[in-house]
């Protein structure tokens, strides 16, 4: 039998995906699941990844609520519904973390400079620290420099654009390890490497 002591714990691997543009495609502060249009393949490439071992975590700034385009409930139930999509095709989504701020922009309430709107790392620091996760061994799957700043900021190990939904520029994609044209892409590449 092995003995590990009380306080020896082993971090989690994640992968930190940004929603609109990575998930689903970005028709620009969607808040209803008629206007939710997921990404191809992308229940595919979450059940890849699972499979590999990888928590999944999203990380997304939506701005749109503190702009007053919907409410945080608004956001709450999309997010709900979104979840229980993937886990309709049997991928566990581990928490959904967003930023409703704006740095100059919206509802008095939310209007701030933060630490927790990409490019800050807040976010990511946050899921980190509650779910036990290993940074070098995680992976930033977005489709824009904000998130490959954030994801330079936690420290993560890898950084991923995707550019599936959205166009990205070569400043871009220098910030990224990896330039792919999809999630599935991505997954499919990580899946094919792992004995």
């Amino acid at each position: 039998m092995n003995y590990l002591p009380a306080n020896t714990q082993q971090l989690a691997k994640a992968v930190f995906l940004d929603r609109d543009g990575v998930i689903n495609v970005d028709h620009g502060y969607v808040s209803l699941p008629e206007r939710f249009e997921f990404a191809e393949g992308v229940f595919e490439a979450c059940k890849l990844l699972q499979a590999q071992g990888f928590k999944l975590l999203v990380i997304t700034n939506q701005s749109g609520i503190a702009r007053g385009y919907y409410s945080l409930e608004q956001f709450s139930k999309l997010t709900e519904w979104m979840c229980q999509q993937f886990a309709a095709h049997g991928v566990h989504i581990n928490e959904v973390y967003h930023c409703p701020h704006h740095p100059t922009t919206g509802i008095p309430q939310y209007v701030q400079d933060c630490n927790c709107r990409k490019p800050a790392p807040g976010m990511l620091l946050k899921a980190i620290a509650e779910h036990g996760i290993d940074p070098e061994q995680s992976i930033m799957v977005g489709d824009k420099l904000s998130d490959m700043q954030a994801a330079t900021a936690a420290n993560l190990g890898y950084k991923v654009l995707v550019r599936s939904c959205t166009s990205s520029s070569s400043k871009d994609a220098a910030w990224a390890d990896a330039v792919w044209p999809s999630l599935y892409a991505f997954a499919s590449s990580i899946s094919s490497a792992t004995p």
